[in-house]
């Protein structure tokens, strides 16, 4: 199987076009050679028509080209007519999408009046129960029919009304069937929305795309590009475009360096034909990353660079569909710090950065430098020629890109990693987040974004031993931003972990306020990973690797769990963040706050 054409040089995977809207009145095409296009959600009550007009002007005002509503009822996709015909009134032709889960009877009503509609494979025709169940063939065939027969009315509608479609997988949400025969699984996922795919194709229907969301970017990659490996093998023309986002990304940096790299990583090799940044922050924010996410594609992805030898997925260091971090020996990288094997992965920096921050670093700090880049005994190399095995005396030898060389970072330190696996060698591999200096710094929002597309990207492949941050002008800013796209990558944790959904018109509470106050009560918990979701849609599933789950119950009511396991019911909201913090003490996961912990300088 392969996911790209060639892993070392970009190709942008060519798909059919799918057609939202009336293009040339508005409407968009997804696909082809058109450019990537930029979506977001609305997070108000549906049946708010005027608050929906305004927040879909306010995303079409910075520049988002498909905005999406939540329909979680009839009521609600009925009220879609009212809201989309104000917007055309005021001359807004931004295409529509109706969000559905759960309720079948929901999309059928919403595709009379919107351009697209979204369905969740996972509970469109089940509702999740986390049941253990064997399914025979036979039984898994009448599942599959069960599933037709919910499914078909609304292909032919969509069909007959010239709607197009988004099968949309959740990692959260994956129902009892795809679990108890696939597993939690990227497999599972993609499996999943093929057996939706399968209808839709059989009634001729072909106006949709595809998703495979994860709060996890390790995980997103892995489905994403498993998904568009079993499309090239279903036929050439199953080339359908695909819809890329990092769910439950969170806020702050931390939102915007999963989703850097989750999105940027598959933009990087030509995957994704349009794109949604979920934070925990007003919608119109998330066009601006995106924007700037999109931007930085052109300058981090090997568009031009010839690389001989080296053009298929065969020659990769690295498992593209299941991660496994690379073998490698452990070193020194000082007397106290090592890395490599089974070390965690190291934060290097630069003596000037090291001067600068070493001074205001407490005792306690976890957020500290491990190693001076100028003091390290690293051979550097450049990977666009051969490496012969007498350039590196042994596998205890720490090896990075030579600065200069004229590949971008994903593909410059991809390429390393396949030279040394051809010479059977081991040593731990530096990586850089640059390898070449712009004449002006970066503007902190681009250095944030490129350092977690090219390190985190890398990761994610399991390759990097060690990273070294210098696209940030920044010294503490640099520290900082290591220490967090280690985290957002899923290689260290050194503070409080959060999953916090981007809020939409189920949402049951306030996910900004709420989520500012359980963060003030826990941000000193290191180690702990707390969910914060506003409604059940995906919650219990994305909350299957969190410690513990904050989940809107019902107006004013919150649930808490532990892991996908609900505990507590119906609490009010206004007592809800001290019964979390309870539940914490009570498994034994709650320390006092410390003076110099987590935040380090």
């Amino acid at each position: 199987m392969r996911y790209c054409e060639n892993p070392f040089l970009f190709q942008r995977r060519l798909t059919r076009e799918v057609v939202v809207g009336e293009p040339g009145c508005g409407g968009v095409i997804i696909g082809g050679t058109h450019p990537v296009v930029k979506q977001s959600m609305l997070t108000c009550d549906t049946m708010d028509t005027a608050e929906c007009v305004k927040q879909t002007l306010e995303l079409v005002e910075v520049g988002c080209e498909i905005v999406r509503i939540t329909a979680p009822t009839v009521k609600d996709a009925a009220n879609l007519e009212h809201i989309v015909r104000e917007l055309r009134a005021r001359g807004c032709r931004v295409p529509i999408v109706a969000d559905i889960h759960f309720k079948p009877e929901a999309a059928l009503e919403a595709a009379k009046w919107v351009e697209k509609v979204r369905i969740n494979p996972g509970n469109y025709a089940d509702s999740k129960k986390f049941a253990v169940k064997e399914y025979t063939d036979d039984a898994y065939a009448d599942e599959l029919r069960r599933i037709e027969e919910k499914f078909a009315p609304l292909v032919r509608v969509c069909k007959e009304l010239g709607r197009a479609m988004r099968i949309g997988t959740n990692h959260g949400s994956l129902s009892d069937r795809i679990m108890n025969r696939y597993g939690d699984s990227p497999l599972g996922m993609v499996e999943s929305a093929l057996e939706f795919a399968r209808i839709a194709r059989a009634m001729d229907y072909h106006n949709f795309v595809f998703s495979m969301k994860s709060s996890n970017p390790k995980v997103m990659i892995e489905c994403y590009r498993l998904l568009v490996a079993r499309l090239e093998q279903e036929g050439p023309d199953w080339n359908y475009p695909i819809h890329l986002g990092v769910t439950e990304a969170g806020e702050g940096e931390d939102g915007r360096i999963k989703s850097a790299i989750g999105i940027g990583s598959l933009l990087c090799d030509g995957l994704g034909d349009t794109i949604r940044v979920s934070l925990t922050e007003d919608s119109p924010r998330e066009i601006a990353v995106c924007e700037d996410l999109l931007a930085q594609v052109p300058v981090l992805a090997n568009l031009k660079s010839q690389i001989s030898n080296f053009k298929s997925q065969a020659e990769l260091s690295y498992d593209p569909f299941e991660f496994e971090r690379r073998e490698t020996s452990e070193i020194d990288l000082s007397e106290t710090v090592r890395c490599g094997g089974e070390q965690t992965v190291r934060v290097v920096v630069t003596r000037a950065t090291f001067d600068k921050v070493a001074p205001k670093i407490l005792p306690k700090a976890d957020v500290k430098p491990e190693a001076v880049y100028e003091d390290l005994n690293v051979l550097e190399l450049d990977p666009t020629e051969d490496i012969r095995i007498d350039q590196i005396n042994c596998d205890t030898q720490l090896v990075t890109v030579r600065d200069g060389v004229a590949l971008p970072p994903i593909t410059a330190f991809r390429l390393l990693a396949a030279r040394l696996r051809r010479l059977g060698r081991r040593n731990p591999i530096l990586l850089k987040d640059c390898l070449n200096f712009e004449p002006v710094p970066l503007s902190p929002e681009v250095a944030l974004l490129r350092a977690a597309v090219n390190l985190g990207a890398l990761l994610a492949d399991g390759i990097g031993d060690a990273i070294l941050v210098r696209g940030e002008s920044g010294a503490g800013l640099s520290l900082r931003l290591a220490f967090n796209v280690l985290q957002a990558a899923g290689c260290r944790s050194f503070k409080t972990d959060y999953v916090a959904c981007p809020s939409c018109g189920r949402t049951l509470f306030n996910l900004q306020t709420v989520t500012a106050r359980i963060k003030a009560r826990t941000v000193h918990l290191k180690g702990v990973k707390i969910a914060i979701m506003g409604c059940i849609v995906n919650g219990p599933g994305e909350m299957a690797d969190a410690d513990f789950g904050y989940v809107g119950g019902a107006p004013n009511k919150i649930n808490l769990y532990v892991g996908k396991k609900p505990v507590k019911f119906n609490i009010p909201e206004s007592e809800a963040v001290d019964r979390l913090v309870d539940l914490i003490k009570e498994h034994g996961k709650w320390v006092e706050p410390e003076a110099g912990g987590e935040g380090g300088i």
